[in-house]
């Protein structure tokens, strides 16, 4: 175990971590609520839309992204003013974010099933624009709360957890849209949670603009100026930023474990439910609902509370990318553990897999993100400023949410070659086996390449000391 001691100037206030962490919840609020939702959209009580194309009105959007996030990266890291480079954009953002989401689910099963589609497609744009100006600078400031090699952990670990209050929230979603006493109809309940939602997501969102604080950029060498123009003429220089970035040797090991097992993950989550419903249940929704909504809440609820404190303690004693491999290893076990979990004859069994399960997700963002922030410094050391952590943040979760994007329309495309039929009551016997063995072995897979990948990682915590003496010494600092 590490005994070197946080200093006082580089530990973040309770206050701040919890403001960051109002962000993160924003950020796994929205997809998790956007799951739920397109859940609905193939569900026979819900729209009963076409697998394929629920699958690309979520998969589309994230393609913009390849061009949006780095170009938000660049504009952040490049931003002067007196409420600093991150924090204009959050706000912005939050606020925009918020009333795109309420706007976007309101659709009504009756409209022809291609309304709807282009309806959903073309707002899901939209919010994918807001949710890059809110999430891009959101994660470049927590990469620079603080300088530390375990604070950053600390901060990651701390923002994680109240991450997956979302996970625990979101999964009742299904208890509460089908309920008649609540709703008329299952899309009547999207629209109206979708208000609420949009509500949520100002309310919470702005929380970071407000009370998070950065590293003072007002002396930051190297900066250019920002505006439409300059931008448009500086789209060479981001993109010889982006591939100045994938030179990074540690950088790419931390996005292409990410990629494989936040997707891997990704593209069965939403089989979960159908096999519960359907091969536990036999197409039952009022009596596999709460199961349906318990499996993903527990499951987060013990990725907060017991998960990642374990997680942090194993990186503070072996090194971040231990951790990482031990954690993601342990989580391959639980997803093989799924096979005897789900099963009719005892569904309280569906919980035996969760305690190692939950180690996967919960190393993922604790770990990625602390090491993300490591990186920037070691880039800072060999191209110098400015500091790109609006650019390393925007390509880290570009992967992400591309890879997401690809993961749901992936899913589609899985579940229609399997044989699930959106709008049938029961499934066929061979389809609730593919699936059960998908939702298995596809992200215990993923799992196994990313600790392959991980293996040789080379920024240590000694390595990452080390750079951070060089810079301070470099810049001058007590």
């Amino acid at each position: 175990m590490s005994n070197i001691k946080t200093a006082a100037k580089d530990k973040v206030p309770v206050g701040q971590k919890a403001a960051f962490g109002a962000g993160h919840l924003i950020n796994n609020l929205i997809p998790g609520i956007l799951g739920v939702f397109v859940v609905i959209l193939k569900s026979p009580e819900g729209f009963a839309m076409n697998t394929i194309l629920a699958g690309l009105i979520v998969g589309i959007p994230r393609l913009f992204d390849a061009i949006t996030d780095p170009v938000m990266g660049y504009i952040s890291d490049n931003t002067s003013s007196k409420y600093g480079r991150r924090r204009p954009y959050i706000f912005l953002g939050a606020i925009f974010t918020g009333v795109i989401f309420a706007v976007l689910w309101q659709v009504h099963d009756v409209n022809p099933e291609m309304y709807n589609f282009w309806y959903l497609l073309c707002f899901s744009i939209l919010l994918i624009f807001g949710n890059t100006i809110f999430s891009t600078p959101l994660i470049a400031l927590g990469y620079e709360m603080t300088s530390d090699y375990n604070e950053r952990t600390r901060l990651m670990s701390f923002a994680n957890t109240i991450g997956q209050i979302a996970w625990m929230l979101v999964p009742f979603l299904y208890v509460l849209i089908p309920d008649k006493n609540l709703f008329d109809s299952q899309p009547e309940g999207v629209r109206k949670i979708a208000l609420i939602s949009g509500i949520v997501i100002v309310a919470l969102g702005i929380l970071p603009a407000l009370f998070c604080r950065g590293i003072d950029a007002s002396k930051m060498k190297g900066r250019e100026e920002i505006t439409l123009k300059s931008i448009w003429s500086s789209m060479g220089k981001i993109f010889k930023g982006i591939k100045l970035v994938f030179k990074n040797a540690p950088f790419v090991k931390l996005c292409l474990a990410t990629f494989l097992v936040f997707n891997g993950f990704q593209i069965v989550a939403e089989f979960g439910v159908f096999i519960i419903n359907f091969y536990m249940f036999d197409g039952d929704w009022g009596a596999s609902k709460w199961w349906v909504a318990l499996f993903p809440a527990v499951t987060a609820a013990y990725t907060a509370f017991v998960a990642i404190p374990i997680i942090n303690l194993m990186a503070n004693k072996y090194g971040k990318r231990k951790a990482f491999i031990i954690a993601t290893a342990i989580s391959i076990i639980g997803y093989l553990l799924k096979w005897w979990g789900f099963n009719p004859e005892n569904p309280y069994m569906i919980f035996l897999p969760i305690p190692l399960m939950a180690f996967g997700m919960g190393c993922l963002f604790t770990l990625m993100m602390s090491m993300t922030a490591d990186v920037c410094d070691l880039d800072e050391l060999e191209n110098g400023m400015p500091r790109k952590e609006g650019t390393f943040g925007a390509i880290y979760w570009w992967m992400i949410k591309v890879g997401q994007g690809l993961a749901l329309v992936f899913s589609g495309i899985i579940l229609s070659l399997l044989g699930y039929d959106p709008t049938a009551s029961t499934q066929t016997a061979e389809a609730l086996t593919g699936m059960r063995i998908t939702d298995i072995a596809l992200p215990a897979i993923t799992a196994g390449l990313a600790i392959w990948v991980m293996w040789k990682y080379s920024l240590t915590e000694d390595r990452a000391r080390a750079i951070k003496a060089e810079l301070v010494e470099r810049r001058g600092e007590l």
